[in-house]
């Protein structure tokens, strides 16, 4: 069985890259080395290499275990949260009521 790799656009590879960078730059803060996060979150060296780099095919679950070594887990709670499009299109099929509901 072949493994089919997900295909990106430029601009999605390039935000890709940019968590990357920006992940490497949060270890890098912490002084922390490549070995001993990868060591702690569980993967190899490589798997971080590639992490850093942006690589679409790293599974999301090894990215979360290095945002927990981190400490910035926390962060990615907020990816979706604000969405103000999808409300906006859910505010345009709700059907309002003529009345407003009796009080019991």
């Amino acid at each position: 069985m072949t493994k089919k790799s997900a295909i990106l656009l430029p601009k999605t590879l390039q935000i890709l890259e940019t968590v990357g960078e920006q992940i490497q730059l949060a270890r890098l803060r912490r002084r922390l080395s490549g070995e001993r996060v990868a060591e702690r979150a569980g993967i190899g060296r490589n798997t971080l290499i590639s992490i850093e780099k942006g690589q679409p095919s790293v599974s999301i679950g090894h990215y979360m275990n290095v945002l927990k070594v981190l400490g910035l887990e926390g962060d990615f709670l907020a990816l979706a949260k604000d969405d103000e499009l999808g409300r906006k299109l859910q505010d345009a099929q709700l059907k309002t009521k003529e009345r407003a509901p009796k009080r019991k």
